[in-house]
């Protein structure tokens, strides 16, 4: 039945592709608030400085607020700290559900979420301009601390632990002290977790972050889901002792096993067929000075795929891998989980509307996974979830280098305008 309902909804859509002048963004309205947003950490490297709970993030807010008014949403901050842009409906409906995020990586780019935030807001602007009143109500949502962790998305969709509460940003505040600081209430965080089936839907357009799309020719990337993300602590315990002295056959090198560690994760992830990814990103020795052998070394470990269960399996292999280095070396291995991202598929009939709304354009689309993650993960738990990729010139992201041409924004947000139409029908 799914499937006929797709396949109908899908000429109905190319029906009134042809019949009906379908409305379209002013691009070059779009691509220059886009750049005018960068007055808000903007580097002279090119990129953009503006974590989550940041002064920057604060007044960025300001502006983005005053777009949404003149593009006919009110705006209001959640008890989570997210912006959040509304316009009613003809009907009493769960409301559609479309945008992004404006906070970045420290030293980060101008297209990470700013995209799909400002192409939200000219969507509802050209909605308003052509006095379209959708069925749903239209909400446009500036999601808070997207590059922390999701924080204000897995609040919506309650998968936010308060434990969270008290962990440091890159702002140099507390998560609690960033959502009190650009204008939520982390006492009153219940209040804003929504129940499975009160959205209509939920759509973003984002880059890709990658250079599928611009490697392949592909104007358009059709998500069919977002990667599960795994992250633990390793901490390996040898003994330190003196560098000069301790003869190379009785050392417990807690660094030596970490390298052989990181190694070994890289060729058990490679292994395995499929598109999975594992990383080390981060290394710590202690105590940290040239002349001892380092007793404790502390690394990040990070796991991503499509399947929760691949994760899994592809951690308990590097448990066995590790335990094996241990007894070589004389070290051990602990494992501490830092955080977790649950893999979310995106619907069917979201990748049905906006392959049909590309197609409706003449664009050329490709599905594909993303590999990072993103709010609609979080979204996903309270409905159908679609997620619009454009291409990132030279496949660079989270660096001053990320860059997505005008025209591709435009597309983008055209793609969503017709897909959030389409969605409304549903």
């Amino acid at each position: 039945m799914l499937g006929a309902g797709i396949s109908g909804l899908l000429t109905a859509t190319r029906a009134s592709a042809r019949q009906t002048p379908r409305p379209v963004v002013n691009g070059t309205r779009l691509n220059a608030q886009l750049m005018d947003l960068r007055r808000f950490g903007g580097t002279s490297a090119g990129g953009t400085h503006r974590t989550g709970y940041s002064e920057e993030d604060r007044q960025a807010r300001v502006q983005v607020a005053a777009w949404m008014r003149e593009a006919g949403l009110t705006p209001t901050t959640d008890m989570a700290g997210n912006l959040i842009g509304r316009r009613a409906g003809r009907l009493d409906l769960p409301p559609l559900v479309f945008g992004s995020h404006i906070d970045s990586v420290p030293d980060g780019g101008s297209y990470d979420g700013n995209v799909g935030t400002i192409a939200a807001i000219e969507v509802a602007r050209v909605l308003e301009e052509r006095a379209i009143r959708l069925r749903h109500p239209i909400e446009v949502a500036v999601w808070a601390n997207e590059e922390g962790g999701l924080f204000g998305s897995r609040a919506v969709s309650g998968q936010f632990d308060p434990a969270e509460l008290r962990q440091m940003t890159t702002s140099g505040k507390t998560v609690s002290d960033g959502i009190a600081f650009v204008g939520g209430d982390p006492a009153r965080l219940a209040e804003v977790k929504r129940a499975p089936g009160s959205i209509a839907a939920y759509l973003e357009l984002h880059i890709e972050q990658g250079g599928i799309l611009e490697a392949t020719g592909t104007a358009i990337g059709v998500v069919e889901g977002i990667v599960g993300i795994r992250q633990w602590d390793v901490t390996v315990t040898g003994v330190s002792n003196h560098a000069g002295t301790t003869p190379m056959d009785a050392r417990q090198d807690a660094m030596l096993a970490a390298a052989r560690f990181i190694d070994m994760v890289n060729r058990v992830v490679r292994a395995r067929p499929g598109r999975q990814v594992g990383t080390v990103g981060r290394l710590q020795a202690r105590p940290g000075a040239i002349n001892v052998i380092p007793g404790v070394v502390t690394c990040a470990l990070e796991l991503r795929d499509l399947d929760d269960t691949v994760i899994l399996r592809l951690f308990e292999d590097i448990r066995a891998e590790a335990s094996r280095i241990a007894e070589a070396t004389g070290t051990t291995f602990a494992y501490a989980p830092l955080h977790e991202n649950t893999p979310a598929p995106s619907d069917p009939r979201m990748r049905a509307l906006i392959g049909a709304s590309a197609e409706a354009l003449g664009l050329s689309t490709r599905v594909m996974p993303s590999g990072a993650g993103h709010d609609a993960q979080a979204m996903a738990q309270l409905g159908p979830m679609g997620m619009i990729f454009i291409p990132s010139i030279g496949g660079i992201s989270h660096s001053p280098k990320e860059f997505s041409r005008p025209d591709d924004i435009t597309r983008g947000a055209n793609v969503l305008l017709g897909a959030v139409l389409a969605a409304d029908a549903l």
